[in-house]
């Protein structure tokens, strides 16, 4: 079996103005179909999750993952075929999860607590995305060769 996963350069300091907003607790890059291509945490937290570890940021990829396409198939549905899916908002009582188109093929999600200004976060997000969009893309997975 042949193909390969394209992985990112370390994105942490991509995503340092992100989880230097008050409030925001993790922020994390994945790709269309869930793999975990970069994460970040703010210093210094407190609470259940402290810094996300890697199984974490992997966990949160596969759930951002099934989000999209929740989003995507709920747009689809209600908007049209073709109708793509740019952000969505998860609110909990512990906080926010913003999660937004990134690059081709991959997404960025935030984590915030109560506390955060979403509008703020939801706005530097963009920023970021259009500044720095074309790095945190993922392209797709090379086919599979048959290997019969």
């Amino acid at each position: 079996m042949t193909g390969f996963i394209s992985t990112l350069p370390d994105v942490g300091w991509m995503l340092r103005p992100l989880i230097e907003i008050p409030g925001v607790r993790h922020a994390v890059v994945v790709s269309e179909d869930g793999l975990r291509l970069g994460h970040a945490s703010a210093q210094r937290l407190r609470g259940p999750v402290g810094e996300l570890s890697v199984a974490q940021a992997e966990s949160l990829s596969a759930a951002c993952a099934a989000m999209n396409m929740t989003g995507r198939s709920t747009a689809s549905l209600l908007f049209g075929a073709g109708a793509g899916m740019r952000q969505l908002m998860l609110e909990s009582e512990h906080g926010f999860v913003l999660f937004s188109q990134a690059g081709v093929g991959a997404h960025l999600a935030v984590a915030t607590g109560t506390d955060a200004d979403v509008a703020l976060v939801a706005q530097q997000m963009q920023l970021l995305v259009a500044k720095i969009g074309a790095h945190l893309s993922s392209q797709p997975r090379d086919p599979v060769a048959d290997t019969r």
